[in-house]
């Protein structure tokens, strides 16, 4: 505060015409003034600044990586890997396992695009962390179709052109393999709500209707 009083009078005392300028010397009025104000900036900022170095660190630590042993059986196939305690089912299966099929959307369980089957339950696949799947039977986008035979879902979606641009589609088949093994969804108002979690933003919601309740009637 005291600074910029200063240099209020220092304007005050230097507001001559461009003219007088030879009376601070080689320097200008506006030089003068320019200076001072660097100066003064940095007597403010100073002590500011060696109090941020007091409490930010120079180097923050790295965490230390925990690895873990994990065993996953992934469409009927086992797999023993060392993964990163941190690492989503969703992570190991595209960048480990090299299963691009289930697809990283939003990564915040919001869109449903990495929807995979953990048991017959459809859980999303970046909300769940690999090492929570060890005994347990995930079956992918991959896993459905046997052999050359798709799946009735599958064929369902080919069918009634359940999608557009595909990206969420194996969330939305992978869902809807789920919704009708859970057995809940009797209505269209309730196909809808239970799958209102998967998130198509081509608008193929009634063509993906379509296919699951033709499977629901087989």
């Amino acid at each position: 505060m005291l600074f910029f009083y200063n240099l209020f009078i220092v304007e005050k005392q230097t507001d001559l015409p461009e003219e007088n300028d030879d009376l601070l010397g080689a320097t200008s009025r506006r030089g003068f003034l320019s200076q001072l104000t660097v100066a003064g900036a940095g007597i403010t900022l100073a002590p500011l600044l060696s109090h941020a170095k007091d409490i930010i660190p120079e180097t923050a630590a790295a965490a230390p990586v925990e690895v873990t042993a994990v065993s996953l059986t992934i469409n009927g196939k086992h797999h023993s890997l060392e993964l990163d305690s941190r690492v989503t089912l969703l992570d190991a299966l595209r960048e480990n396992l090299g299963m691009p099929g289930t697809k990283k959307g939003c990564d915040h369980g919001q869109c449903g695009a990495c929807t995979v089957l953990v048991d017959g339950r459809r859980i999303n696949s970046c909300l769940t962390l690999a090492a929570m799947c060890e005994g347990a039977e995930v079956t992918t986008i991959e896993g459905l179709a046997t052999g050359d035979q798709l799946h009735p879902m599958q064929e369902a979606f080919l069918k009634h052109d359940g999608f557009q641009c595909g990206y969420c589609t194996p969330g939305q088949i992978c869902s809807a393999v789920g919704l009708v093994k859970e057995g809940h969804a009797k209505t269209d108002a309730e196909i809808r709500e239970l799958m209102s979690g998967n998130i198509c933003r081509c608008g193929a919601y009634q063509n993906i209707l379509s296919a699951i309740k033709q499977v629901q009637n087989v």
